[in-house]
Formats: C-alpha cells, structure tokens, sequence
C-alpha cells in the first residue's frame, strides 16, 4: 500500500499517439442510454434468473429471495462508492484504476487480477447454458455451442460500441419481457403468500424440509452480490461515455435499480408459485414455467433465455477487451505484450484484446468449471472490498477538491461495507478461498519481481486528459 502512484494529474492521457503509433485513447460515443442498455446487458437478468439462481434455490429454498434481496442492498453501498470513484477516476481500467490511484499499486494490481478472473470465467460457464434453453427446438451439445456463442461475441466486440449498444438493447428487451412473464405466471399459480419468504425452508433427504440457517444466507451472499455485480461495467466504459462526470453515476444506480426489480421479482414469484419446497429447491424454472402454463410459452422464454446468454457474452467480451486494453496501456506487461494489446481497429475497439478475450473464453468451454462460481464468488466480495478502501481514501489530498458525485454518508457507507464484506469472506467454502487465494499469490510474485523493480516504467495508472475537465 506505501507504493502508491503519482497524483493522476501528472499522469494524464492525451489525445496523441505513442512512439510506437498506437493511440492512447478510446472514443467517447455513447450517453447515459446506450451506457445502461450495455451495463444491464452485463448484469443479464434473464440469464442470472436461469442460469446462476437456482443454485441459490438448491442451497437456500425459500430464503433466496431474502439473501438476493439483503445482496441488493449491499450493492446500493457498493454502487456509491463506485459512482463516487467512477467519477473522479473514469478509465476503461475500472476497478483497478480506481483501486490504483486511491490505495496504491499493489492493491489495484489485485483488484485486476480478481476483476480479470471474474469477467474470464463467467462469459464461457453462462454461455454453456445456451444448450440448455435451446433444447425445445434442437439438441446440441453444450460445450460446441458455448464455444460458439463465445466466438459470435467476439465478432460483436469488434464492432463499434454504439452499434453494440443497439443490439444488445434489443436482446436486453426480449430478457426483461421473459423475465416478466415469469413473474406474472408465478404470482398467478402462487401456492403460498408473502410470509414463505422469510419461512427460511429447504428440501432436505429423503422428502424432509430442512431449515435455512443465519450463516448459510451470509455464505450465499457472496452469489447473490455476484447476481448483479454487473453495474461495474459502466466504470470499464466511463473513457467511453459522454460526459463521465455526470453520466457514470447516473448509470451505475440506474443499472443496479433495474436489475434488483428485474432479478428479484421473478425470484419472489417463483417462491410463491412453486407448487412444494421440493419442487423449488430443484430450481427447475423452465419445467415450472411450462407447468404453470404450456409448451410453446415456456419455449418462448427458453428462446429469450438463449438470446439473454448470447447478449451476456457480447457484453461480457466488451467489458475484458477494455480491461485488457487498459492494462497494456498501462504498461502492465512486457513492452511486444503492451502494444499488441492496446491497437484499435476500424471501429476504435481494441481489437487483439477483444480477440485475445473471446477465442481463449471459447476454449474454456471445454474445461470443468464447476468449483469456479464458487471462486468468482470470493473474487467479487474482495474485488468490492478493496473498492470500499479506495472509497474510503477518495477524499484525501487533492482528490477532495475534485469535481465529482459524492456518495451521502462517506465515510460510513464504505466503512460498513468493509467491515460486512470481510465477515461474508470468512463465511465461504475454504476450496474456493484456497484457490482465489493462490490465484492472489501468484499475482503478488508477478508484482514483486516485474513490476514493483520496473515502478518507472511499468503499471502507471493513468487517466484520459478530457476526463480532468
């Protein structure tokens, strides 16, 4: 933490090329809309709803809805110290340029290691699912068509981010209203009332109902803050909006309202509309959807799901190149590595780091990654913890006189939000703490024998010179 960086104003960015003719910038062309059409498209309601929740109903029955619930409230505390920061450090960087400038090197290297491994594992697992809800019209097989969905993102990331804002709004639309069917038929053939939301039940062996603890809830908020952890992605886009000062918080709480009310609603139907615990705790929503209504509407919402899943990871692909993009700017790697990865192409995206993301995330299709929710889990609290530090220093020394949205209640929102974030770290599975904590380890050695002796030459967080506006 003592390696901290020069003040961000002798750091600054401008519009020129470097010596190896490569620019240095992104071009700001999208506004609040197009922003949170492309946030709300990380989140991918549908696909969490499908794809990620019911592993929650599997483990917490009818107190899934109160953990995504207490998540979302989390991430209100989580959100403002991302507009605050988003605002005074708006880099494709994200987290880790934030994390950079407020705590030190150290600490935002490991932030981008964690932010890296989240947004590198999760666009393959979630595009396995595609399979899945392609089922009603053809059978394939599950890793050939994440593969491909990975490919077909890739493509979509070469474009320009306006037309990807286009697309994936209108995917994001198909996803919300699949998402609302869902509500309307749950709460329509609804078997219990509000009460068995906090009746703490799950389906247990042999038909018995067991209950839901204290400290399972506590464990599976590390999932439920993963569920909408995607309002992040306005800050890896705030070098690409409009007016950042403005339009980053704008879109970071815009995006967390929206999908709370399109995760959580569905969730709360679902609870009341499953017709016994058991039948909850299986998680089988499409089965449910079918059930409560008939084949070609739960086809209907399978398709919508498949388009959500290919949105996701047209989105989720944007999100890393950028993160890759930035980094190599930054000097984070050896100098051939920096300057493949920072060239832009036709369209001003970064097009090694996008190809360098999607065709590696196409062959993770075909690895296990079971155990890896679990590890992303981990890696979003701490990811959210050290964000909650930076937010806490964001107003020493210059910075507090810097014009940018201030979050209300600083220091005690940040405050709080450590100290809860660092107990629900304790209260995770030890294989997945082992494994993000090697994953940290080795990131560590990376920076003490390349970076920290190359402090001159390497990882010098920076931002755009129009951000200092």
């Amino acid at each position: 933490m003592t390696d901290t960086l020069r003040p961000v104003e002798t750091a600054v960015l401008d519009a020129a090329p470097t010596e190896t003719g490569n620019p240095k910038t992104l071009k700001r062309s999208i506004g609040v809309v197009g922003g949170t059409l492309l946030t709300l498209s990380c989140v991918t309601p549908a696909s969490t709803l499908f794809v990620v929740i019911p592993d929650l109903f599997g483990s917490l029955g009818t107190a899934t809805a109160l953990t995504i619930a207490i998540g979302s409230l989390l991430c209100v505390a989580v959100a403002f110290c991302y507009s605050e920061l988003g605002t005074l450090i708006p880099s494709a960087g994200g987290e880790y340029a934030m994390v950079s400038t407020m705590a030190g090197r150290l600490a935002g290297w490991l932030v981008f290691v964690m932010s890296l491994l989240v947004v590198m594992i999760v666009p393959p697992v979630i595009a396995m699912g595609t399979a899945d809800y392609l089922a009603p019209i053809v059978h394939l097989d599950p890793a050939m068509t994440g593969a491909g969905v990975m490919l077909l993102a890739t493509l979509a990331g070469l474009l320009d981010l306006r037309a990807n804002a286009w697309i994936t709004g209108i995917f994001l639309v198909l996803e919300v209203v699949a998402a609302g069917v869902v509500a309307l038929l749950g709460f329509t053939h609804a078997h219990r009332g509000l009460g068995s939301l906090t009746s703490m039940q799950v389906a247990g062996a042999e038909g018995h109902t067991d209950p839901v603890t204290a400290m399972l809830v506590i464990s599976g908020l590390a999932i439920a803050l993963f569920a909408t952890q995607g309002f992040s992605t306005a800050v890896y886009l705030s070098e690409e909006l409009e007016n950042p000062r403005r339009n980053v918080a704008r879109t970071v709480l815009a995006t967390l309202a929206i999908s709370t009310v399109v995760i959580l609603v569905p969730v709360v139907a679902i609870t009341m509309g499953a017709s016994d615990i058991a039948e909850l705790t299986g998680g089988d929503i499409s089965s449910m959807v079918t059930a409560w209504s008939n084949s070609a509407v739960g086809t209907f919402v399978s398709l919508c799901v498949a388009l959500a899943i290919i949105n996701a990871g047209i989105v989720m692909v944007i999100q890393n190149s950028r993160v890759l993009f930035a980094s190599a700017r930054d000097k984070a790697w050896p100098e051939p590595v920096n300057n493949g990865l920072s060239r832009l192409g036709r369209f001003g995206s970064p097009w090694v780091a996008t190809l360098l993301v999607g065709v590696p995330g196409a062959g993770l299709c075909f690895v296990n990654l079971d155990t890896l929710y679990g590890v992303t889990g981990v890696s979003v609290t701490a990811m959210y913890l050290l964000v909650a530090v930076a937010a806490l220093l964001a107003r020493r020394g210059h910075h507090r006189h810097t014009a940018a949205w201030r979050m209300p209640l600083w220091p005690a929102v940040p405050v709080l939000l450590i100290v809860v974030l660092a107990y629900v770290l304790t209260q995770q599975e030890t294989e997945y703490l082992l494994w993000t904590g090697g994953i940290t380890a080795v990131a560590t050695l990376y920076w003490a024998f390349y970076l920290r002796p190359r402090r001159d030459t390497r990882w010098l967080v920076s931002i755009p010179e129009d951000a200092q506006a």
